[in-house]
């Protein structure tokens, strides 16, 4: 019994060997000799847009981080070099921006100046390529807090999401935005 016991513990093994030798033959390279893993997931959804991105440009997330320092700094007319002629802003208010970047200049100069001192801390940036639509993302993860002049402060955890045209400039933009977690006392044990 011992005997059949083990043979099986190595058949087993050897198929999971076998297995990992599949998933390694399911590796290609790219164009620049990169191995990747070949995407034959079948998911549960098909996306809207693209799920098939790849590592982007990082000067646009540099792009991006300037157009950051010059927003809270409130120098908005060296952040006018970051934009396309004509751009699109979904904010998490629910506003909607679709105009040109001097109207865009307009509002973003009065909503700025009405927020006081802003700092923010950057959690996280990540620059994509959908690959199918050969489009530059940028994502950044922030936490934006504003002070007004009575020194009321304002925080808010951002998520947003930003494309950059073949020239490298900003163009579209999505927002969403939280208040930052009420941390409290934790929860009491459960009872047994």
């Amino acid at each position: 019994m011992k005997k059949i016991l083990l043979v099986a513990a190595v058949a087993a093994l050897a198929a999971c060997n076998n297995s990992d030798n599949a998933k390694v033959e399911s590796m290609n390279k790219d164009s620049s000799g990169t191995t990747k893993m070949a995407d034959n997931m079948n998911y549960p959804y098909t996306t809207d847009y693209s799920h098939d991105f790849e590592m982007g440009d990082p000067k646009n997330s540099m792009s991006l981080l300037e157009l950051y320092k010059n927003w809270d700094a409130n120098n908005m007319d060296n952040a006018k070099q970051y934009f396309a002629d004509n751009d699109t802003m979904f904010f998490s208010n629910g506003m909607v921006f679709m105009g040109s970047r001097d109207s865009l200049f307009a509002m973003a100069g009065k909503m700025r100046a009405s927020m006081g001192t802003v700092v923010d801390s950057v959690h996280a940036f990540l620059p994509l390529r959908s690959k199918d639509k050969d489009e530059q993302w940028v994502l950044i993860w922030t936490r934006e807090i504003a002070a007004d002049a009575k020194g009321k402060k304002t925080i808010r955890e951002l998520q947003e999401t930003w494309r950059f045209d073949k020239n490298g400039k900003v163009n579209l933009m999505y927002q969403y935005a939280q208040e930052p977690p009420k941390m409290g006392p934790p929860p009491p044990p459960a009872k047994k």
